[in-house]
């Protein structure tokens, strides 16, 4: 396979889709909101364990990266949906054979992470 030249930064396609999603949480949001729109707490709900600042964080990254729309509909109590751009549906699509691979081999991955943990307080 021949590579493009680098343009902008990039080393190849990967690097692009990599810096799109890098953090911990943000594979997790594109999977909940390509589900469909969400709310905030829908989202806070839905990824477990991300905290409030974190979310907050991920949500405006991707957001100034033309992932995910930001809908605020000026209500009392707020109401604010996140919303997959086009872009970002196609992003989270091409995430979803990743959630399928995780998915197959969940219990072969627990086992492996189990048996890796116990080398890991053995050498401790």
């Amino acid at each position: 396979m021949t590579l493009p030249p680098p343009t902008d930064g990039f080393t190849c396609g990967l690097d692009v889709t990599l810096r799109i999603i890098a953090g911990k949480w943000k594979p997790l949001i594109l999977y909940f909101l390509l589900q469909r729109p969400n709310r905030y707490g829908e989202l806070k709900r839905a990824v477990r364990g991300v905290s409030d600042k974190m979310l907050i964080q991920q949500l405006k990254e991707l957001e100034a990266d033309a992932v995910l729309t930001r809908t605020d509909h000026h209500e009392v109590p707020p109401r604010v949906d996140y919303t997959l751009t086009p872009m970002g549906r196609s992003l989270a699509e091409a995430l979803a054979p990743l959630c399928t691979w995780g998915t197959e081999n969940m219990a072969e991955v627990t086992r492996v992470f189990a048996e890796r943990d116990g080398w890991q307080r053995e050498a401790g």
